[in-house]
């Protein structure tokens, strides 16, 4: 049984972010809602309560009773999880005179406490709450102070029960593993034993229990998620698996007939349907995003569930949804920010049970599983790409000739990032594409004016858009030589018909998103 800590989600931006540091420790975790706790779960070793966009006085704020948790599992809360706690046990939480956010520094703090072994003195921390805890009941201790915050920390005598106003899992907070660290391995005893390698040996026997000798369908995208769970159920169950693999006529140049033959070098079962026709048909004059997205999760279906027919005997239909996408469709707040087509379950009219051995995985987590299955490096390096691909990057309608435009365009500025060499951080020469968390082309709504040659021209501007990040919740535009953008534009215009202007995206996530659509 697989030992984990369980993470209560308040809402906030960064409870993922705890997720990913308690799993850089080795240690896996399950981040559920603020009210789901797992009943009956022997393999819990400790909680952690996220922070929230509420105060805990609204009457709207997330309130749990934590009755049953407390005393049986250790616990630690973060910001909003810290002020609940004092609150609810009749502390004082109260707004703030300004808004503390930003970096702190722990002046004082109770360097004997099992939370802070050897965490450095004046280290610092990153704080970023409007309310402050002013008062707490007589049997909580307050361990940490800074020059603005009297209570940065504090346990309650005799319990393993601790609560920071701060942000341990924030990159800021210099510390900030140290102190995770110290709280599931030293105060809830876990044992680091989660990697990729016990990932896939853990996932592979519960697929062989949870399908036995059903067969199962897959629908690949090319990506990196779904080739992933594609090896991964291959080596489960073998020949049990069947692929599809639906082209509408939105990927990348060249991209159908490649990856087809990449999967063909892994053993897969892949069918392969060209069904950009049916697309570029249902998609003629609709300019809005969202709308865009559900007539290509609609048309994926329908052509996927017209496949999947054929396979008479199938029971189980395998998606590559990992953790960002289910976080993303809906969050606690529920409040959507994008539709993904391979989120939501399943259409009535398909009679398949759902199987997504990735759903609890960040995006670098899949990749290390995937290196642990030996799948090729030029699959697992592969950059993220948009489900209903080139059509969220063409902003207004759909044409076969707007997407020949972008294909063309994309080619020339992927083909640069991964031919133009430098040295990353550690002195180590590798490609721009490999420094680069996701690239793409836009083609923009607009024209402008340009000259070639002695001619007077009125084409298309395209927008280049390179992002460095670690999971996709947050990304930073990627500072690439001027040198590399200026051959990459020069590039672009003298051999894609029909542009004429090359932009550079210097917009981070948030408050952008990596796509424009």
């Amino acid at each position: 049984m697989q030992e984990k800590i369980i993470i209560l989600d308040f809402g906030s931006q960064t409870t993922q972010l705890i997720g990913r540091r308690i799993r850089e420790l080795n240690v896996y975790c399950e981040i559920v809602p603020y009210n789901k706790f797992p009943k009956d779960d022997d393999c819990v070793k400790g909680v952690i309560l996220s922070g929230s966009p509420f105060s805990v006085y609204d009457a709207s704020a997330f309130k749990v009773d934590l009755s049953g948790i407390r005393g049986k599992y250790p616990i630690l809360g973060i910001c909003y999880g810290a002020q609940f706690i004092a609150y609810s046990n009749g502390g004082t939480v109260e707004p703030a005179g300004t808004r503390e956010y930003g970096r702190a520094h722990l002046g004082t703090f109770d360097k004997g406490n099992a939370l802070f072994k050897d965490v450095r003195e004046h280290t610092q921390v990153w704080m970023s709450h409007g309310d402050t805890i002013t008062s707490i009941p007589d049997n909580f201790n307050i361990i940490a102070s800074t020059d603005k915050v009297k209570i940065a920390a504090y346990q309650i005598e005799g319990e393993q029960v601790w609560g920071v106003q701060f942000h341990p899992e924030v990159f800021h907070s210099e510390d900030g593993t140290q102190m995770l660290r110290n709280f599931v391995v030293d105060v809830c005893g876990c044992s680091q034993s989660w990697s990729a390698a016990s990932f896939v040996d853990t996932t592979v026997a519960e697929l062989k229990e949870q399908v036995g000798n059903d067969r199962v369908i897959l629908g690949l995208s090319g990506g990196v998620d779904s080739s992933v769970a594609a090896v991964l159920l291959n080596r489960a169950i073998g020949k049990n698996l069947t692929c599809i693999f639906v082209d509408h006529g939105l990927l990348r140049k060249d991209e159908f007939k490649n990856v087809l033959h990449d999967y063909e070098c892994l053993g897969l079962n892949v069918i392969g349907v060209d069904a950009s026709e049916k697309f570029f048909k249902d998609l003629e004059g609709v300019t809005d995003p969202e709308k865009k997205r559900k007539i290509i999760g609609r048309d994926f279906v329908e052509v996927f569930n017209a496949e999947a027919r054929k396979i008479t005997d199938a029971k189980w239909l395998a998606q590559g949804t990992i953790y960002p996408d289910r976080i993303e469709s809906l969050n606690i707040t529920g409040k959507t920010i994008k539709s993904h087509h391979n989120v939501g379950g399943l259409p009535e009219e398909m009679h398949l049970q759902l199987c997504e051995p990735l759903k609890w995985l960040f995006k670098d987590e899949v990749r290390r599983v995937g290196r642990q299955l030996g799948i090729p490096e030029h699959l697992i390096g592969r950059h993220p790409f948009p489900g209903p691909g080139l059509a969220v990057r063409i902003l207004g309608d759909i044409t076969a000739e707007k997407v020949h435009i972008l294909q063309e365009a994309d080619d020339i500025f992927i083909r640069g990032l991964r031919e133009w060499k430098t040295k990353d951080e550690s002195g180590r020469e590798t490609s721009l594409y490999d420094q680069v968390w996701q690239a793409g082309v836009i083609l923009l709504p607009v024209q402008s004016v340009g000259v070639m040659g002695d001619e007077r021209t009125y084409e298309r501007a395209v927008a280049l858009r390179a992002v460095t990040s670690t999971d996709a919740m947050t990304a930073d535009w990627a500072h690439l030589p001027y040198e590399f953008l200026a051959q990459v534009s020069n590039d672009i215009i003298n051999k894609v018909k029909g542009v004429n202007r090359v932009t550079y995206d210097i917009s981070s996530k948030p408050p952008s998103t990596i796509e424009w659509e």
